[in-house]
């Protein structure tokens, strides 16, 4: 009789294989985040430009979100387990590199390998929860990997400002490195060798998905430096993305074609929970990142906190999303998942619009408090159902690939967001601020807490009208998730339940 391919092995432990997992994709998030807090020091430390500068950031996110489709797939033929130690291996080693460093054009060269170490291990992840969990547990492990997503978007802003003030920027690098030894030693003992599947590499796919994507995330991401057009010479932005646009057109083109193994089956889409959990899961990239950044500069601009204390402003949300974890995933796990991703999908939405209405100069911090508590129940209630939903029905030996597929979504998501909420929030500023001498929007070269009485609210209208943004991104979510279809083992209870009920505990 055959082996269901959901089986596992009963040697295998999942859940400290999990934890062993969650704690090197936790140190991926909270590096994401916690160098925005250091900019101002990094910039001050090497005496260069604003523009040079944001591309440590921005290194580290093409790096990233380019090799995912292909780190994806490679784990389904090298082994997740293997990719995922490389990978952490290459993220420890160049955060050391990163501290080290004495020049800013160093430090970029070092955030690359940072983030090509970080898109090893990130489709990893996803790949060994659907491995080793069998369905009816996937929701609960998949929670703790959303809850994760969660508490590290808090760690990193708050871990950044107490490193960048008490010991200086290099410490936020270099924390990473005892954490990247522990977690390499736990990966190695704890998470199993999964069966390997020794296909052709597809270097066709490989060559156009990595030009597609770096030329479409590239052009995304310094379009608003270059104001949206040209480069140099006849190179523009628009170009850049157009061309990007194209060629990823010519990879699926060769993926609908190619008689051997293709990097990105297109026979995954075929899943509808899949297609729309792709759907779902780029508009959560986009809105989660765009937030921050009107959020945080209205903090910090207009109410003069500290990049610490900004960051406290989100401690509601943590400890929400995390308390609710538990009780989301035991529910993933035994209620069809568009309830429950809709419902946190809603709540994300309907917390963003709230915010919009309720900022202002003067209000106390109290009412902000209550949307960002909202914010919580919507990650609690967003993540686990979403990302569980996307890879539950895939054959197993596609689980990598499905996880690259996922997670190249979330990221190009979060570009759009990021170069989004950039262009509409100079827009709304430009609106709403008076014009100084020169030309140049009153509000430009103040830092925090320094904005003059007279235009904080202009400033803080402009903030407000931005989140409207992510807002109406996430109803489009809200709609793909709504159309979810109940998976395969929760289809099979009907008739399981007719049957006596197994006494065992």
């Amino acid at each position: 009789m055959a082996i269901p391919q959901d089986s596992v092995k009963p040697e295998i432990r999942p859940w400290p294989a999990l934890w062993a997992l969650v704690l090197g994709f936790f140190m991926i998030l909270v590096d994401s985040t916690i160098v925005s807090v250091a900019t101002p020091a990094i910039l001050e430390d090497f005496g260069s430009d604003v523009g040079t500068v944001v591309w440590a950031t921005s290194a580290y996110l093409l790096a990233y979100a380019v090799p995912l489709l292909i780190t994806g797939r490679l784990g389904d033929r090298v082994g997740p387990k293997k990719l995922y130690l490389t990978g952490l291996a290459l993220f420890t080693l160049a955060s050391v590199w990163c501290g080290l460093t004495n020049t800013i054009e160093l430090l970029i060269v070092a955030r690359v390998f940072q983030g090509l170490g970080a898109s090893m291990m990130t489709p990893q992840t996803m790949a060994v929860i659907t491995r080793i969990f069998p369905p009816d547990q996937r929701g609960r492990a998949m929670s703790l990997w959303g809850a994760t997503a969660g508490v590290a978007t808090l760690v990193g802003p708050i871990l950044g400002g107490v490193l960048v003030d008490s010991l200086g920027w290099q410490w936020i690098f270099f924390i990473n490195a005892p954490v990247g030894v522990v977690g390499f030693v736990l990966a190695l003992r704890l998470v199993p060798d999964l069966p390997t599947h020794q296909h052709k590499f597809d270097l066709i796919g490989v060559v156009l998905s990595a030009v597609g994507l770096f030329l479409l995330v590239f052009g995304i991401q310094e379009g608003q430096k270059y104001d949206w057009g040209q480069i140099k010479g006849p190179i523009t932005v628009w170009s850049l993305i157009i061309a990007g646009l194209v060629v990823l057109a010519a990879f699926v083109f060769w993926q609908s074609r190619t008689r051997g193994e293709p990097l990105l089956p297109l026979g995954l889409f075929k899943d509808r929970n899949f297609s729309l959990a792709n759907v779902a899961i780029t508009t959560v990239g986009f809105a989660i990142t765009a937030m921050a950044f009107p959020l945080m500069l209205w903090a910090q601009a207009v109410r003069g906190l500290t990049p610490t204390r900004s960051a406290l402003l989100l401690v509601p949300m943590a400890v929400i999303s995390g308390a609710l974890a538990p009780f989301v995933g035991r529910l993933v796990d035994r209620t069809p998942p568009r309830f429950i991703a809709g419902f946190g999908l809603l709540c994300c939405s309907t917390s963003l619009f709230w915010m919009s209405q309720v900022i202002e100069p003067d209000m106390p911090i109290w009412e902000l408090l209550l949307p960002i508590a909202l914010l919580g129940v919507a990650n609690g209630f967003m993540w686990a159902p979403i990302g569980t939903t996307a890879t539950r029905n895939l054959p197993l030996h596609q689980a990598g690939a499905g996880a690259g597929v996922y997670n190249t979504t979330r990221q190009v998501g979060a570009v759009l967001g990021s170069a989004s909420i950039a262009v509409l929030m100079e827009s709304r500023l430009a609106h709403n601020l008076p014009v100084a001498a020169g030309g140049t929007p009153a509000g430009e070269g103040f830092s925090a807490g320094q904005l003059p009485a007279m235009i904080r609210p202009g400033f803080s209208d402009a903030m407000a009208q931005s989140l409207v943004l992510p807002a109406l991104v996430l109803l489009i979510g809200l709609a793909a998730a709504l159309m979810f279809t109940a998976p395969s083992h929760l289809k099979k209870q009907p008739a399981e339940s007719a049957q006596p009920a197994d006494q065992t505990t």
